[in-house]
């Protein structure tokens, strides 16, 4: 991990929202690169999913970037990591929040999800509304902490590994929002 630490530390003054590189790879119409670019360090794409509701309405799709060498059975570790949602339908901002507490609930003890309140809510307070078309970024660093950003915009940054693999378990814990979406996320997709 002292490898991270050195590429991640020079990452933290222009932090995460970079554009993206390389090539791209589509899904449902929508664009993701092959590279996020993180400051100093290329995460390559790791897989995409869709997220339907009722197993017929398409809400989003997303994308997962994940280091060089990180296997995915680890995206919840102290690991650098970057979750890009692309939505098909508006939500409100306090829909986001919502949704999040029943997964996390789902996820982790009472216990964690009191330890974490803080954090969370200073998360949700950064949701902004979506329309079609917007997106989301959730990009982890190590040392670093969690970054929200909408359309390439930082909204802010909260601390902590806890933080974090509690956070992304909402996508890709034991129990996600969506199974289909995970699976998609945790598979390298070849082509585009």
């Amino acid at each position: 991990m002292s490898e991270w630490l050195v590429v991640i530390g020079l990452a933290v003054s222009g932090l995460v929202s970079s554009p993206v590189i390389g090539g791209a790879f589509e899904i449902e119409g929508v664009t993701f690169a092959d590279t996020f670019q993180a400051g100093p360090l290329p995460m390559p794409l790791q897989g995409v999913g869709v997220a339907k509701f009722l197993r017929t309405i398409t809400v989003y799709v997303g994308a997962l970037y994940l280091a060089p060498g990180t296997k995915p059975e680890r995206v919840l570790d102290d690991v650098p990591k970057r979750l890009e949602l692309s939505y098909f339908r508006a939500i409100q901002a306090g829909d986001f929040g919502r949704a999040a507490m029943k997964v996390l609930a789902d996820n982790m003890s009472p216990a964690t999800i009191t330890r974490l309140k803080p954090r969370i809510e200073q998360l949700h307070r950064l949701y902004q509304d979506v329309k079609p078309g917007d997106r989301y970024g959730l990009t982890y660093l190590p040392g670093v902490g969690t970054e929200l950003a909408l359309n390439g915009e930082r909204k802010g940054i909260v601390e902590g590994a806890d933080f974090a693999a509690a956070y992304f378990a909402i996508w890709l814990g034991p129990d996600p929002i969506n199974e289909a979406l995970k699976e998609g996320l945790m598979h390298r997709r070849e082509g585009g």
